[in-house]
């Protein structure tokens, strides 16, 4: 790797950790530029603006780890519903990426900037639907091999399971505690039984 590209790297990991940890809207070019050891010209070399590298870090950063981690796991399940909940009982409980503290990446994005951004709106709107179509291509198929209800709504589960993940990740960081999390993942078991 050239070492532009490794500053460019080095800039947007660090950014990450120091925005998933305090906000996007707290966090300084300053602070980004002191914790990565860059010189400001090297930081406005790669980036512009501090929007410019926020957007770096949904397309570069979370988008690649976002297919790996969220939507991967479901399309190669076996039997969806468990692919599901196999995969948000490991996000919730055994991902140590993802602290209880500071909730998801990915939605606390979302709720600073979309109403304000319409470039992080659209960029975080392509996450949330490829989570979202990897889900009802997995029901689908699950429908069509008959481990699935044929009345099921495809995409009402995965607007449901989403929703769920995103809230309970926000329970989670106001408790700073796993209990609603246990809570969840009991109650989506249950749900997905009375779609078998």
């Amino acid at each position: 790797m050239k070492k532009s590209a490794a500053t460019r790297l080095n800039i947007l990991q660090r950014a990450f950790q120091l925005i998933y940890t305090n906000g996007y809207q707290t966090t300084s070019v300053d602070e980004i530029i002191a914790t990565t050891q860059v010189t400001k010209g090297a930081f406005y070399y790669h980036f512009k603006t501090k929007d410019e590298m926020g957007l770096a870090i949904i397309n570069e950063h979370l988008k690649p780890t976002f297919k790996n981690t969220f939507v991967e796991p479901i399309q190669s399940a076996v039997n969806p519903l468990d692919g599901i909940y196999q995969l948000i009982e490991n996000l919730l409980m055994k991902n140590e990426m993802l602290k209880v503290e500071y909730g998801c990446p990915a939605s606390n994005f979302t709720q600073e900037m979309a109403p304000w951004h319409i470039e992080f709106t659209k960029a975080l709107n392509e996450l949330s639907l490829q989570w979202k179509n990897a889900m009802i291509e997995s029901i689908e198929k699950g429908k069509k091999a008959g481990i699935i209800q044929q009345q099921t709504d495809a995409e009402g589960v995965a607007v449901f399971v989403m929703s769920g993940y995103w809230g309970v990740r926000n329970l989670g960081k106001l408790d700073n505690n796993k209990s609603s999390y246990i809570t969840y993942l009991k109650q989506l078991k249950s749900y997905f039984k009375t779609l078998q």
